[in-house]
């Protein structure tokens, strides 16, 4: 699994609390990444309608929200699916043996139930309820 929806929640945190809109490089050294990995990004949050940026100056803030930003919309806007894929079947099984003729519909179930799970958790889960347990771990620690 890739690291792109962990980035972008990253990302969204540091738009909404910035006090000035943030550029891809002040983004970058906080996700730990380059500027163009971020601006990657970003064109995604932004074709998702989750962020803005505006001709002439530079950086990002938010559209959406944090309150009303499900992590379910991030993962859409980031993956530009409806869907929520976390399992991959490999491509080639062989039809002549019993476990290959079976295995992709078996899997297909097994792992269509775990990511609608996924799904549904995300749903209910906002940039908010993210930002608030980070404040609560920020707490904890002093």
């Amino acid at each position: 699994m890739d690291t792109r929806f962990s980035s972008a929640i990253h990302t969204l945190i540091l738009i909404s609390e910035a006090k000035t809109p943030m550029t891809s490089e002040q983004i970058a050294v906080s996700v730990g990444t380059n500027a163009s990995y971020v601006r990657k990004l970003t064109a995604l949050l932004k074709r998702g309608g989750i962020i803005k940026s505006k001709q002439g100056v530079s950086g990002f803030s938010l559209v959406v929200a944090p309150q009303d930003l499900t992590l379910y919309d991030v993962y859409r806007a980031i993956y530009e699916t409806d869907e929520v894929r976390i399992f991959d079947l490999h491509k080639n099984p062989n039809d002549e043996c019993v476990v290959g003729k079976h295995i992709t519909s078996v899997l297909t179930s097994t792992f269509g139930a775990a990511e609608n799970a996924v799904s549904q958790s995300l749903k209910t889960q906002t940039l908010a309820s993210v930002m608030d347990n980070m404040r609560k771990e920020i707490e904890e620690e002093q």
